[in-house]
């Protein structure tokens, strides 16, 4: 018998694995693995797979479980300070989120592809918004009106020498730098260098994580699932490369058309050169020609999920950047070119190219609100966020976090450069209206803030009595039950995000009309336009249009002070990062210049170690993901073969499958996607707590399969003092699943089910097993 006990566990130990995969925030392997002794099995210093040192062994002596590894990935996230810079890219990643919050359409390939189109077009306009912004601040703001006032010049003596003369002498010559054009033409090297700033940055990102191959098999029939299993779901490189050159060459023909604008139009006068006049309007057809190619790319193609596409279009992506770049080196050569009697005077024609933009984000939005509401009304989803208007929703957040930063900035620099001598015209209106609409929207976030805040207190109270009900054999301690009773209420904060976006997103477009057409109509600044009207009126513009650049200069601050907590501490990180994971998690399917995308190298590094682990050993393997690791593993699972996916069981706890990625992408991570993973995986369980702000229930549909949620746990794990806790329980929340006696069990449980020459029990009662919690 002790013969057969022994074999028993030898086979239980090298024939059965539990994979985890952390969260949001990181962690070590030593504290995955409850060992200060652990070795890297394979990986690099990025993502790697860890054991306890006494498991790389040979092992004679029985295991209480299964062997476990830690996948440890929180290096693909995290790193220096510096990489906070990317928080400065943040309406690029939002709009990319755009495009995964479709609603799910099973059979409407066409509205989904015209869906992706408009989420890409969207996308363009930010990165010419931002690169226009850029030529605002260098262009218009310090060459054209600051350096063309010597006042202004000399007050800022890095631009003294670009000032005109006081006066020029009969035959006298301005002083080489002093051009307009010449101006122009130097101060083209900031959004210039931005420009390449961003290609770089996308290009090395993209050789880092979308060259990453996930493994080969072939297609699944196309069914209500989740497209997570198609084969080149996480290998967009041909789309990113596609993207990048169409995304550098718009943005350094926005450069171009900058510098050109003011000498076309100074050629075009009555009178001018004619040379220079012809010149001009070729430059103009072959910059707008140039910029239709541009536009056409990012049209004509969207993702390539069926099958892995490897190929390049090398001639593509190095042609049109390049036919750019030469473009605005004839440019700059053209705008150069000196010209008699040209002075700079005024703003350069940024109120019509901002206005434009706008009015283009807008019609996208709206046209993307209609093709997401049919797509809505197709396959209507009661979960969904908002009703399948999270991505129109989220698509305008991001547009106007885009002009909000764009105009803010703005203002910051024409205040700094002109003090307060009001000597420059300073920037565009319109920027000046929309930075003026951050005031009224923090109003009206504060308020809803306090609707928020009094329905969690009315909650808490109502609490109170459940937690009373559940302990009513123990002594009451009032703290302790408010404390609890306040946690569950301050959890369930998370299912009030789509009332959140939807009052932010009616805000903005509000604000987003009035600054639009208080702009166009008056041509003045709030505080110009308000003039002559009510003294309260005129008080709010004026406060409105004073905060509002100064908020937006906070806000950088601010952005880059979190960036650097998120990135250096673990608290922070966790604090925050959960909406940084989340956006990082999707293939940059809409914008290039997206922070890169973690799962593109985390998904393949866990197909491929389960698969061939599986195959090698022929055991059992339970996936063990808690948080954004549950989503990983989830992600993975989809993309291991059918024959395999059958025979590994997944236990997810403080999941946000269903509770965040259910309902804003419902199309990956809707109810037929979930119920469908819970049939072709071999058994499922989740484990979450009413006290957790991120995880909950996946609600698997009903089927004839043992139920996958598991809950909701106890939390705190004793109400009082107990022998087994002597001492107060903490409340656990979103952490330390493991720490549990359920969790224990249901591993045991999914094993039992798993191995092969054990009949599996039978499914435990919903109530049974609850209780148990």
């Amino acid at each position: 018998m002790d013969g057969a006990q022994e074999g028993h566990g030898e086979r239980r130990t090298e024939a059965e694995l539990e994979l985890l995969v952390h969260g949001v925030g990181g962690t070590t392997p030593e504290k995955m693995l409850g060992d200060p002794h652990t070795v890297r099995v394979t990986g690099d210093d990025t993502a790697a797979i860890f054991r306890r040192a006494e498991d790389t062994g040979t092992r004679r002596e029985p295991r209480d479980g299964p062997v476990q590894e830690a996948y440890v990935w929180c290096n693909l996230t995290s790193g220096d300070s510096s990489r906070a810079l990317w928080l400065l890219l943040l309406p690029f990643m939002v709009v990319n989120l755009t495009h995964w919050m479709r609603p799910a359409a099973a059979g409407r390939h066409r509205t989904v592809r015209l869906y992706g189109l408009l989420v890409r077009l969207a996308a363009l306009t930010l990165t010419v918004l931002l690169v226009a912004a850029a030529c605002e601040v260098a262009l218009d703001l310090a060459a054209w009106q600051c350096a063309g006032v010597r006042s202004c010049a000399h007050r800022n003596s890095w631009l003294a020498f670009l000032a005109p003369p006081a006066s020029t002498g009969p035959g006298g010559h301005d002083p080489w730098w002093s051009l307009p054009g010449r101006r122009l033409a130097l101060a083209a090297l900031v959004p210039t260098a931005l420009t390449v700033l961003l290609w770089y940055l996308s290009r090395r990102t993209w050789r880092a994580y979308e060259s990453h191959r996930p493994m080969t098999h072939d297609p699944e029939p196309d069914t209500d699932g989740s497209a997570l299993t198609r084969p080149g779901f996480w290998y967009g490189r041909r789309l990113v490369a596609r993207l990048r050159a169409a995304h550098t060459a718009a943005a350094l023909l926005t450069v171009a058309a900058a510098v050109a604008a003011p000498a076309v139009r100074f050629d075009h006068r009555p009178g001018g050169p004619a040379t220079l006049d012809i010149l001009g309007r070729l430059l103009t057809g072959a910059l707008l020609a140039w910029a239709a190619t541009a536009v056409g790319v990012v049209c004509r193609r969207g993702r390539s999920e069926n099958r892995l596409d490897q190929r390049l279009d090398r001639h593509l992506v190095r042609l049109l950047p390049l036919g750019a770049l030469a473009l605005l080196l004839l440019t700059v050569v053209y705008a150069g070119w000196a010209r008699p009697g040209w002075r700079s005077t005024g703003r350069l024609p940024g109120d019509t190219a901002f206005g434009a933009l706008m009015l283009a984000q807008g019609l996208l939005v709206v046209a993307l609100a209609v093709v997401a509401g049919n797509l809505h009304r197709r396959g209507p989803d009661p979960r969904s966020g908002m009703r399948g208007l999270g991505g129109p929703a989220v698509a305008l957040l991001a547009c106007a976090l885009g002009g909000v930063m764009s105009g803010g900035v703005a203002q910051r620099v024409a205040d700094w450069l002109d003090g307060t001598h009001a000597a420059l015209p300073g920037p565009p209106v319109l920027l000046t209206w929309q930075a003026s609409t951050i005031p009224p929207a923090l109003v009206v976030l504060l308020l809803l803030a306090v609707r928020l805040g009094l329905g969690t207190t009315r909650l808490a109270r109502a609490e109170r009595d459940r937690v009373r009900h559940e302990h009513s054999g123990e002594p009451e301690d009032p703290g302790r039950t408010r404390t609890i009773a306040h946690v569950r209420a301050m959890a369930t904060l998370t299912d009030r995000a789509p009332l959140v976006v939807a009052v932010l997103t009616a805000t903005t477009l509000l604000l987003g009309a009035v600054a639009l057409a208080g702009a166009l109509a008056t041509r003045k600044t709030p505080d110009g336009a308000a003039r002559r009207t009510y003294d309260a009126l005129q008080s709010v513009a004026e406060t409105s249009q004073a905060l509002g650049s100064w908020l937006v200069g906070l806000g950088f601050v601010l952005f880059v002070t979190w960036g650097r907590r998120a990135y250096r501490g673990a608290s922070a990180r966790r604090t925050i990062g959960i909406l940084w994971d989340v956006g990082t998690f999707w293939p940059r399917a809409a914008h290039p210049f997206a922070p890169p995308c973690y799962a593109e190298r985390a998904v393949p590094d866990l197909t491929w170690r389960m698969a061939t682990w599986t195959q090698h050993t022929g055991g059992c393997l339970v996936l063990s993901g808690h948080s954004q690791g549950s989503v990983l593993a989830a992600a993975a699972a989809w993309q291991l073969p059918p024959s395999v996916r059958g025979r590994i069981a997944l236990l997810t706890y403080g999941s946000p499958l269903e509770r965040l990625y259910g309902r804003w992408f419902p199309a990956h991570f809707g109810p037929p996607a979930l119920a469908a993973l819970h049939r072709d995986v071999a058994c499922w369980g989740n484990l979450f707590r009413g006290t957790d702000p991120i995880g909950g229930p996946v609600r698997v549909p009903d089927d004839d399969t043992p139920e996958v949620d598991h809950g909701p746990l106890q939390d705190p794990l004793a109400y009082g003092r107990t022998p087994a806790h002597p001492l107060p329980a903490p409340i656990l929340g979103h952490s330390d699943y493991q720490a549990d006696p359920v969790f224990s069990r249901e591993r045991a449980h999914l094993l039992d089910r798993l191995r092969p020459e054990l009949p599996g029990p039978r499914p435990e009662p919903t109530q049974h097993r609850a209780d148990a919690g």
